[in-house]
């Protein structure tokens, strides 16, 4: 019996039409697929809490969510109440080193700067022109770039308003995913099984030990490191360290790292006249802001059984390449690729081995 005929115009255009179909979806979808990929990361990483908090909250489950969402607003709130309160407790200390400014007048550059090889002549001629300039002189040389910066504090704020509502899109997606958590996993799983069959699940159990793990690399070095520099900005008496510190951590969590923070700290703590807490700070913080290079990755491995180069490789190439949120997704990219590959050559190889054997 001969096979009917396939309509190419037809098939083309059911392709055509679907291609388009996924596009519009896409589209449409796009403003809400980085608070997506979030809350599936929230919620991948704190499922189990949840299901704690439900078995203690009379097994109710609308509790545990409630509970889970006033958890993750004070994680959000919290720290930035604190930070505001520190600067309104501490205003007035704020305005009189803000007044001081006006009669600041720039010390002579200490001597053993003057011995640095290569550099130390150029800082010190380039030290002793600013001093001669003044404060007044100093403001000329900034003035020009003033409408640069403010452009950049407008378009800075305009991010945190965004940033705001995201989290609040986060958090109700976060909601919905804790309620219907285990159709979501049962449905995933099956399209894992429908796509790949026993590698298929495998690889979604990996992917959701990929997010555990690079959570808790990115989580737990964010605050040891935040804590540990904040412990040598209060030793070092730089003022309020407690500001710096959450500073210190939203920028870790960020990925941007300390250094916007520390050198300025070692650069007062220098123009202080406190050479000796400078040179203590400044070797503190290299070492602080070196340590996310080693310990991240090592912790992001404990949770994903995977090679170190490959967590530490996804970590930095998923941050250049779809920022924050790269963060997670570049290690479970390469999670997978990197199994699937183990996987056909395990498969290629095997049969060769019983034809040897």
């Amino acid at each position: 019996m001969p096979e009917p005929q396939r309509d190419l115009t037809a098939t083309l255009l059911g392709v055509l039409f679907i291609g388009a179909l996924i596009v519009a979806a896409f589209w449409i979808l796009r403003p809400f697929i980085a608070a997506a990929i979030w809350a599936t990361m929230i919620v991948v990483v704190t499922w189990h809490v949840m299901l704690r908090m439900q078995a203690r909250l009379w097994k109710s489950r609308a509790l545990a969510i409630l509970a889970m969402m006033v958890i993750l607003l004070l994680l959000f709130v919290v720290p930035l109440t604190l930070a505001v309160g520190t600067i309104v407790s501490n205003s007035g200390e704020i305005a009189a080193r803000t007044r001081s400014l006006a009669t600041f007048q720039m010390p002579l550059p200490p001597r053993w700067l003057a011995d640095l090889p290569f550099v130390g002549s150029r800082i010190v001629t380039a030290w002793e022109e600013a001093a001669a300039a003044g404060l007044e002189g100093l403001w000329a040389l900034v003035v020009p770039y003033a409408g640069s910066v403010t452009g950049w504090f407008v378009a800075q704020a305009g991010n945190v308003g965004y940033l705001g509502l995201e989290f609040l899109i986060t958090l109700a997606l976060s909601a919905f995913m804790y309620a219907h958590g285990e159709e979501a996993g049962s449905a995933v799983l099956r399209l894992g099984r429908r796509l790949g069959g026993k590698q298929g699940e495998d690889l979604v159990y990996l992917s959701c030990q990929a997010i555990r793990g690079v959570a808790l690399g990115v989580g737990l070095t964010a605050v040891i490191q935040s804590v540990l520099g904040g412990i040598g900005l209060s030793i070092a008496g730089v003022p309020f360290a407690g500001v710096l510190t959450a500073l210190l951590f939203v920028l870790c969590i960020a990925q941007v790292g300390m250094l916007p923070v520390l050198i300025p700290a070692v650069i007062w703590v220098y123009w202080s006249g406190h050479p000796v807490w400078g040179t203590v700070l400044l070797i503190w913080s290299v070492i602080v802001s070196l340590m996310d290079i080693v310990l991240r990755p090592m912790l992001a491995r404990r949770s994903a059984d995977l090679p170190l180069l490959l967590i530490f490789a996804g970590v930095i190439g998923g941050l250049i390449a779809y920022g924050l949120v790269g963060i997670f997704v570049g290690p479970v990219v390469l999670a997978v690729a990197y199994t699937l590959l183990l996987a056909w050559i395990e498969q290629r190889v095997a049969p060769s081995r019983r034809e040897g054997g």
